[in-house]
């Protein structure tokens, strides 16, 4: 019907919105954190356990937020885990020790993570009633709000305190949420035709469920586990192996990252042709590839190239789980699957820290392909 169209592409430009908000207030909090590290006069190694709090926040919240999801529905559920995101980012500025740093970040952390299940639930059944693989359209928006949200601080960050910058985007992320959140309160959740009403009541999940739930959730996990060791090794093993510039250094990352962009935008077109077992396979082994070379080749346009590869490789990976496990189990498989990659993106940094001790950082670096050629393997077996 016209007027069910309307309504579910009215849905899927509000769920845009809050896929594009969260990167863009995440990233805007993440490039004041050497501000804050001064401020609170942290050390390297306070500063890394206060910004635990985060992850931790996150992954203890996720779970909870799946039965939330399931009792109050996804879209309240996001509204207000948006509100709570937006009030947060302006805390950190205010403390002065990383105890109190730790505690703000845990709330952070708490609203971001459940923002992430309830807004990925929505998605989810967005996509069962479309028909359409659109998920990775949704995490591409986060990608280009969190390459807005870096970019604009990097800008301000000289004029303006952190005070300043994460008020304003407190006020930026209230505004946002009172136009989306009320249009989204709007929409009903989008059931599929062909679903009886009674197949939306809570069920409870079979032994095989749970574990391609596990399944699609491992696959997050080495995901994540690339874009942590990317985000944070990346730039020191071009300029620490590679004698790159600090400025071409930076730009490892940007490559990275614009490639997953690029992939995201174009995931659901790939995933309409090659299905998804097929793209994990596809994309699993792209990123293998991709940082085997960044990570082994003696040059640094090499090295730049394999990063670009393997964002484009990894861009669809956890778009893909997160979908299969909320169309397996609603939003708890949803929840399961982000747990999952949180755990990865934890996970990673620390990892790659310790083989490099006990190796050589490109050494280290080589884990990403070899837990993307692990995901590679699952898209094979669940084929």
């Amino acid at each position: 019907m016209p007027g069910t169209d309307d309504r579910l592409r009215r849905l899927r430009i509000t769920l845009t919105a809050f896929f594009a908000l969260d990167g863009f207030v995440f990233a805007g909090w993440v490039v004041r954190i050497p501000a804050i590290k001064q401020q609170t006069g942290a050390s390297a190694g306070t500063l890394g356990l206060a910004l635990l709090g985060v992850s931790a926040g996150a992954v203890v919240t996720m779970m909870l937020t799946g039965r939330l999801c399931r009792r109050y529905g996804s879209h309240p559920v996001t509204v207000v885990c948006s509100v709570l995101l937006s009030l947060s980012v302006a805390l950190p500025p205010l403390t002065h020790s990383a105890l109190s740093l730790g505690l703000v970040l845990l709330l952070f952390g708490a609203a971001y993570g459940g923002l992430n299940v309830a807004f990925n639930s929505a998605a989810v059944d967005l996509i069962a009633a479309l028909r359409r693989p659109i998920m990775p359209s949704f995490h591409a928006a986060f990608s280009l709000g969190g390459m807005t949200g870096a970019g604009l601080g990097g800008l301000v960050a000289g004029s303006l305190s952190p005070t300043r910058h994460l008020l304003g985007l407190t006020l930026i992320g209230l505004l946002v949420t009172a136009v989306a959140g009320r249009a989204l309160l709007r929409c009903e959740v989008p059931v599929p035709a062909a679903e009886q009403p009674s197949d939306t009541a809570p069920r409870r999940l079979d032994t095989r469920t749970r574990r391609m739930v596990a399944v699609f959730g491992l696959i997050a996990l080495c995901t994540a586990y690339g874009e942590g060791a990317m985000a944070d090794w990346g730039a020191l093993h071009l300029r620490q192996d590679l004698d790159a510039s600090p400025g071409v250094a930076a730009a490892g990352y940007t490559c990275f990252a614009l490639a997953m962009t690029a992939g995201r935008a174009s995931g659901t077109r790939l995933l309409e042709r090659l299905g998804r077992s097929r793209t994990v396979v596809f994309g699993g082994g792209t990123a293998a590839i991709g940082m085997l070379l960044g990570s082994l080749a003696p040059s640094v346009w090499a090295t730049l190239i394999g990063f670009a590869v393997t964002g484009l490789g990894l861009a669809n990976l956890f778009p893909v789980a997160v979908d299969r496990a909320g169309a397996l189990a609603g939003p708890s498989g949803v929840a399961t699957a982000s747990t999952f990659g949180y755990g990865g993106m934890l996970l990673g940094p620390p990892a790659i820290g310790f083989l490099a001790e006990w190796t050589s950082l490109p050494t280290a670096l080589t884990s990403v392909a070899v837990l993307a050629a692990v995901a590679t393997v699952i898209g094979v077996t669940t084929g």
